[in-house]
């Protein structure tokens, strides 16, 4: 008996030494992307490797789609029990930066889907990650995030829809606050160190002259309502959805001014909102924040 105990032992170390001292999570996701090859304009979709922390909630995939005749890159993160049966709400993930900086890594949707337990899906913008077309910081680039939004809703049939949510970080809470104006389907917004105000962000942030002149075609002096349609603090009424803000007093990058206005006109305007303030300098996440969003989602 010994003996037999004795072999046992060494064939289980010679199975963990050959598979490594951390092996890899079976993965039985329910959802197997890869059947959209084709479907709506999607391709070249590519299964993500993710780490064990991740994988043992969900799966992710990278893919090309169409968005006014430019190929677009996203990356979607499906919760491994969702299937048509089970499906499971969603969170459209809008990125900051520009063509330039802050695109999405492998791991970016995977974390929110571990915290938030929904899938969630992100475009890296036209003219991004050798994607076609000519990122315009807000502009027709809309187009490419309401295309997601169309996806969700029509083409998956593991998406839940009644409580679609669009969050975004800088540039990204932007682009949530442009969805929301013109496209109902969207029942919350969370905005994180977002920018609400881009003319003002223009004048505080002259680095960034050179990029937004780019994106947009010119300043705010000669392209005014450009930069107005960018910059949810002009039409704040129009906001009908409950909306968590996050953003710290310190912030260099988008000013804390930005978030204490845009929360004065959804008040006047009776829209929910939840502003939360850290009195760091912190532009983005928190560690914080995670409990914070899976707390307010569940309302």
């Amino acid at each position: 008996m010994k003996r037999i105990l004795s072999a046992i032992l060494i064939i289980c170390i010679a199975v963990f030494a050959i598979a490594g001292c951390n092996p890899k999570v079976q993965n039985n996701a329910l959802v197997n992307f890869s059947i959209y090859e084709g479907v709506d304009s999607i391709s070249d979709i590519q299964k993500v490797d993710l780490p064990n922390k991740y994988a043992k909630y969900c799966t992710s995939y990278k893919f090309t789609y169409n968005s006014d005749g430019f190929d677009v890159k996203a990356y979607i993160s499906i919760p491994l029990d969702c299937s048509s049966e089970n499906q499971k709400e969603c969170i459209l993930y809008n990125r900051g930066g520009n063509f330039r900086l802050g695109l999405l890594t492998d791991t970016d949707t995977a974390k929110i889907c571990t915290a938030t337990g929904r899938v969630v899906i992100a475009s890296q913008y036209r003219g991004c990650d050798s994607g076609t077309g000519k990122d315009e910081f807000g502009g027709a680039d809309i187009n490419d995030i309401i295309t997601l939004v169309n996806f969700c809703e029509n083409t998956f049939d593991f998406t839940d829809m009644t409580d679609f949510c669009t969050a975004g970080v800088s540039r990204g809470g932007m682009m949530s606050y442009m969805l929301a104006r013109c496209d109902l389907r969207v029942k919350r917004i969370i905005a994180i160190s977002a920018v609400s105000d881009l003319t003002k962000a223009y004048n505080e942030r002259e680095d960034m002259h050179p990029l937004l002149e780019e994106c947009i075609g010119g300043p705010p002096q000669l392209l005014p309502l450009e930069y107005e349609k960018r910059s949810a603090v002009m039409w704040a009424n129009e906001i009908k959805v409950p909306v968590l803000m996050i953003h710290s007093k310190g912030d260099a990058q988008v000013s804390y001014s930005q978030a204490e206005e845009l929360k004065a006109k959804f008040d006047k305007n009776n829209t929910p909102c939840k502003l939360i303030t850290y009195d760091d300098s912190i532009h983005g996440f928190h560690e914080e924040d995670i409990s914070i969003i899976k707390d307010w989602l569940s309302r």
